[in-house]
């Protein structure tokens, strides 16, 4: 029988369904849901970051990132949250925000353990990163502040201790603070230890920026915090490891500092020319962003604009935020997505090969929604069919826009993206569970299975607010493999490693180990691959270091933990 579109449509308006086109192209409903699991979980604590109804500087505004890494090694997901302050420091005595540790229970619990660790500090905290930056086994901690930086040493019995100072990469200045935001371990010389990129966003001094009172800056009519234009930007920082637990400051030697961009925030680490050396990306502010090229000598050149990831795909500047990489098509090449500021959209650069990218935003599907401020981001295989999706956090920065119809208010809901398979993604965020439409003033967001039943979970850090912890519940039914990395020759973290996974009768996926990425956040270091039906699947493993592991007919289900050399237990 001939059924029109129209008869089509009017069948289901009688029916009372109503569905969104992007559901109609995706085709059914999502076999998964995300549902907030904070305050059971015990993540109760507020992050507390500038005024709440109202931000003077704009340092009050930008908000902190989020880590899920396993500080004990005893292959569970922890947490650890960045804090900030207030200008109004009225704390009493003992009740000084700080920044959060959380150790995983294993039952879908955590505990506060924050002061036995060692990492009780109040201070405008801003990004996070991991890396075992001295090769013993245990994975470190380094926090970015508006002034002095922390690296944490993790000292294998569950403290760390602040080596920042010692090791040379506080940032300590003059009057004009560092603010320092996102950040990166990576080995660029491939040295076989981990150094340390730091993103800054505006040299800063709140004795003579502008303050909304003067009338300089407005936004729809409000008077808000002035800048990021016309506030003196900040410069990149590229940190070399002297292998003695010390640093050596090399960005201008390095070529970091020729640069046309600035107000850097978002950091992602990747070899986006498959040549075999660490590339860095960072998301500016009101500028073009910035793409260091790895020359493989040392020394690294700018080429975001001639690649075509500096601007949007009509030419224009952008307020980039968070960045995240995968092979959304499935080419060998690693793709980009940013997030932006409210009235654009997010960006979606597909990696052409050669440092070339092309602008695939709007062919893609992801040109529909500009009513968003986005900051958190990642590529996450929510459903586990081999395909890496996107979820975008969002939160607005002025609280001075409240609830009301400016774009979307202050509190935003998330985004979530299902990808087609086709180069197209669907919009699937009203299918996407309580923990999708929840709205929030989101921040830094970072992805990994914290209760390891074989889907990726998200935490989210809120400003003003308590965390969110989005727990992924599934009935897709498919299976799933995670691969836990550990370098002898390379770096102990494996940062820099590239895992390809080919699963039986599937089509062949890729992934690297990162640090850093999102907004001022860290992901889980565990390589994480969609399987489908397959129950086993081919693993290649590229080191840093040029070693080649092989795997064959690894059974999925499981998390695989392979030593540098094909060693591998579970």
């Amino acid at each position: 029988m001939h059924f029109r579109r129209r008869d089509f449509l009017r069948s289901i308006w009688r029916a009372g369904l109503v569905f969104t086109f992007d559901q109609l192209v995706a085709g059914e409903s999502l076999p998964v849901r995300f549902v907030n699991v904070a305050r059971e979980a015990g993540l109760r604590t507020r992050t507390i970051f500038g005024g709440e109804k109202s931000n003077r500087y704009l340092l009050e505004t930008t908000g902190c990132g989020v880590a899920f890494f396993d500080y004990d090694n005893d292959g569970w997901l922890d947490i650890f949250l960045v804090n900030g302050t207030r200008f109004e420091s009225n704390f009493p005595k003992g009740s000084e925000p700080t920044n959060r540790l959380y150790k995983n229970n294993r039952d879908g619990t955590f505990t506060d353990v924050t002061v036995k660790a060692g990492l009780a500090r109040t201070g405008w905290g801003q990004g996070v990163c991991i890396g075992d930056y001295d090769n013993d086994g245990n994975d470190d901690l380094f926090v970015s502040y508006w002034g002095e930086n922390a690296l944490y040493r993790n000292n294998g019995d569950g403290t760390f201790t602040d080596t920042a100072a010692k090791a040379g990469v506080t940032t300590a200045g003059g009057k004009l603070k560092r603010w320092n935001t996102g950040c990166a371990f990576l080995d660029y010389d491939r040295d076989g230890w981990l150094d340390l990129f730091v993103a800054n966003y505006i040299d800063f001094d709140p004795a003579t920026v502008p303050v909304p009172e003067s009338g300089l800056c407005q936004y729809k009519g409000l008077k808000v915090a002035c800048g990021p234009p016309g506030l003196q930007g900040g410069r990149n920082i590229l940190f070399r490891n002297n292998r003695d637990g010390t640093f050596t400051d090399v960005s201008e030697k390095a070529g970091i500092w020729k640069t046309p961009g600035t107000y850097g925030l978002g950091v992602l680490v990747s070899d986006f020319d498959n040549d075999g050396w660490p590339d860095i990306y960072v998301a500016n502010d009101s500028s073009s962003s910035a793409l260091y090229r790895n020359n493989g000598d040392g020394t690294f050149r700018e080429i975001a604009i001639e690649a075509g990831v500096a601007f949007s795909a009509d030419g224009k500047t952008q307020a980039g935020m968070g960045v995240a990489a995968a092979d959304y098509d499935g080419d060998g090449r690693f793709d980009i997505v940013k997030t932006n500021f409210a009235g654009d959209t997010s960006s979606l650069y597909r990696n052409l090969g050669g440092n070339f990218f092309e602008d695939q935003t709007y062919k893609a599907g992801l040109g529909r929604n500009t009513r968003f401020l986005g900051w958190g981001v990642g590529f996450l295989d929510f459903d586990n069919d081999g395909l890496p999706d996107i979820l975008l956090t969002n939160g607005h920065v002025f609280p001075e826009v409240g609830e009301s119809n400016v774009e979307s208010g202050y509190r935003q809901r998330k985004v979530l993206y299902r990808n087609l398979g086709d180069g197209r993604f669907a919009d699937v965020s009203l299918d996407g569970g309580t923990g999708i439409l929840e709205t929030v003033p989101a921040r830094g967001c970072a992805f990994g299975d914290f209760d390891n039943d074989g889907d990726i979970d998200v935490v989210v850090n809120c400003t003003n607010d308590v965390p969110q912890l989005l727990r992924c519940d599934g009935s897709a039914g498919n299976n799933w493999l995670k691969v836990k990395l550990v370098g002898v020759k390379s770096n102990r973290s494996a940062i820099g490693a590239r895992v390809y996974c080919k699963p039986e009768g599937g089509r062949k996926q890729m992934e690297e180990i990162r640090s850093g990425g999102s907004y001022l956040s860290q992901n889980d270091l565990r390589a994480h691959f969609g399987l489908g039906k397959a129950r086993t699947a081919d693993l290649e493993i590229q080191w840093p270091s040029g070693h080649v592991d092989r795997i064959s007919r690894a059974a999925a289900n499981q998390v695989l933990k392979i030593v540098e050399g094909a060693s591998r237990m579970k």
